[in-house]
């Protein structure tokens, strides 16, 4: 702090001695006016208040920019999932939403444990009798099949397989005249990156197989046709 005497004369005939305090606090420079006249009006108390105040204002709004800053490059960081497509066949798009969808069943085998999703169309098919009545589902019926690995549960009382790490997700839809050589339905498969929290479209390397379509579910579907391609019953709840 550094304090500079001052002599000021009024009109009024009164001569007054200013001392000006200059303070650096947090790389900003305040200047403080004190006098016999101007103390009747403004403490050393008042103009270190206001100066914090202008402060705390400051720091605020910086820490707000950081955060705004960090959750724009979070953001950009990380592909949105819908963005994907396999070439030539379906695109995640298509299944907006499906982490929302009701569920139809669940399957598990010794490599996966798997939820089966249906969308709106999907589920009031089901609830009609489809497939059991010998009908088609109809064009807009969509599944969804999410797949993790199967863990030995830590908490639960007894011994209980739960989902683990995230596998892929497979999708089905019915668009019979968009589909017309794969019994009227499309697949989609989507391998997950858990280093980079990603999706990306399965290949012929993966199983069940995918190339540059949407028939990769349609070959071991075809045991099922009577059923409209469909394995998973609707259970009961």
């Amino acid at each position: 702090m550094q304090t500079v005497l001052h002599s000021d004369s009024r009109g009024s005939g009164l001569r007054e001695q200013r001392s000006y305090r200059l303070v650096n606090m947090h790389g900003y420079r305040i200047v403080s006016i004190a006098g016999p006249l101007i103390q009747r009006f403004v403490t050393w108390e008042f103009v270190m208040h206001s100066a914090l105040k202008y402060l705390a204002l400051s720091s605020c709004a910086a820490v707000a920019v950081s955060i705004a800053f960090v959750a724009v490059s979070s953001a950009v960081a990380t592909p949105d999932k819908y963005t994907v497509k396999v070439p030539g066949g379906l695109a995640f798009s298509e299944f907006r939403g499906y982490e929302g969808w009701q569920t139809i069943g669940v399957s598990h085998s010794e490599t996966a444990i798997a939820v089966i999703l249906g969308n709106p169309v999907m589920i009031a098919a089901y609830q009609s009798g489809i497939p059991g009545n010998g009908k088609p589902f109809p064009d807009g019926s969509k599944m969804a099949k999410i797949h993790w690995d199967p863990k030995k549960s830590t908490t639960a009382p007894g011994p209980t397989t739960v989902s683990g790490a995230l596998q892929n997700v497979d999708f089905m839809e019915k668009d019979s005249k968009r589909f017309t050589d794969s019994g009227g339905w499309g697949w989609a498969a989507f391998e997950y990156d858990a280093a980079t929290s990603t999706f990306k479209p399965a290949t012929t390397a993966d199983s069940p197989p995918q190339a540059n379509d949407a028939k990769c579910g349609f070959a071991c579907h075809t045991i099922v046709k009577t059923r409209d391609y469909v394995f998973t019953d609707y259970g009961k709840r």
